[in-house]
């Protein structure tokens, strides 16, 4: 589940799915396909929680963005020739600065492991109830084979499951909880789940980042034509 042909497969089929919802899925009897990622990044319980631990570690999200600014800035001080690469001369060069760099991720791991937790208890709930999820949809569709995307050279759109996989979990588990109980210790799946749905959302944010600059840079000849041309 965290290979990166995977993760893309996920994002692109978390990204499409978020810039515009398909239809129902018309598959009937037949393969089908979709991605576990892709309906925990979807599900309203995911993103209900998500934005839960957001406003509750504002003040942690905003270390840690400070903390990556100021590490990015120590690691463009050791590009010396300005290349864009950072070499082992390089690095060499300026240990104390490396040190520097290292302290900052050190410290961002550190901030970030109660937001890495609650998160990772979320998902682990969606989780542990997305097989039953899963045998729903497989029943209801009557699918004979359902494989993730990555496994599949094309596939019609019609094929993708995947909106009907996120309206059974979204049935199932409405909400979940972000606050883990005492001494709990989260499984190595979920824990790798956390990390490519992070992944996926990184990758859906460029995307319609790049969408949006693309939108803007078409209007932009047009905003600046003099009036009345």
């Amino acid at each position: 589940m965290t290979s990166k042909t995977k993760i893309l497969a996920a994002a692109a089929l978390a990204g499409a799915a978020i810039a515009s919802t398909p239809a129902t899925a018309q598959v009937t009897g037949a393969i089908a396909t979709s991605s576990p990622e892709a309906v925990i990044v979807r599900s309203q319980a995911r993103i209900a929680a998500y934005q839960q631990i957001e406003q509750q570690y504002t003040a942690q999200l905003t270390q840690i963005r400070t903390l990556r600014q100021e590490a990015a800035t120590l690691q463009q001080s050791l590009d010396t020739n300005n290349d864009g690469q950072l070499t082992q001369a390089e690095a060499q060069a300026n240990p104390s600065v490396v040190q520097q760099v290292q302290q900052k991720e050190q410290q961002i791991q550190q901030v970030s492991q109660p937001i890495v937790l609650a998160q990772t208890y979320a998902i682990e709930q969606l989780i542990n109830d997305y097989s039953n999820v899963q045998q729903q949809v497989v029943q209801q569709k009557n699918i004979q084979l359902l494989l993730s995307p990555d496994a599949v050279q094309w596939a019609p759109e019609t094929l993708n499951v995947t909106n009907d996989l996120v309206t059974v979990m979204n049935q199932r588990v409405p909400s979940v909880q972000i606050t883990p109980p005492a001494n709990w210790r989260p499984r190595q799946e979920s824990l790798q789940t956390q990390q490519t749905v992070s992944q996926i959302l990184v990758g859906v944010a460029q995307q319609q980042a790049a969408q949006q600059a693309a939108q803007q840079q078409g209007q932009q000849p047009a905003q600046q034509q003099p009036a009345g041309r």
